[in-house]
């Protein structure tokens, strides 16, 4: 089963650090929602590692950016 993400947290570079997913009330970390979008148990996510950057995760690309993570953390 997929959670969906539904929120996000920025700290103050502006880098994604936390998600909740519907029906949690409580923030996950994003090392957990990294580990979680590797085992595809976060539905329109994946994860991504860049060469010397920090792994990340990021919305799967469609025409809406409503559901893109910045967008989610404002």
């Amino acid at each position: 089963m997929t959670k969906q993400i539904i929120a996000a947290r920025k700290n103050s570079k502006g880098n994604i650090t936390k998600v909740r997913f519907k029906g949690n009330s409580t923030f996950t970390s994003l090392e957990t929602a990294i580990k979680m979008a590797k085992r595809g148990q976060i539905e329109n996510t994946h994860s991504v590692k860049a060469k010397n950057k920090s792994p990340h995760i990021r919305t799967n690309p469609d025409k809406s950016k409503t559901n893109n993570l910045d967008e989610l953390a404002k």
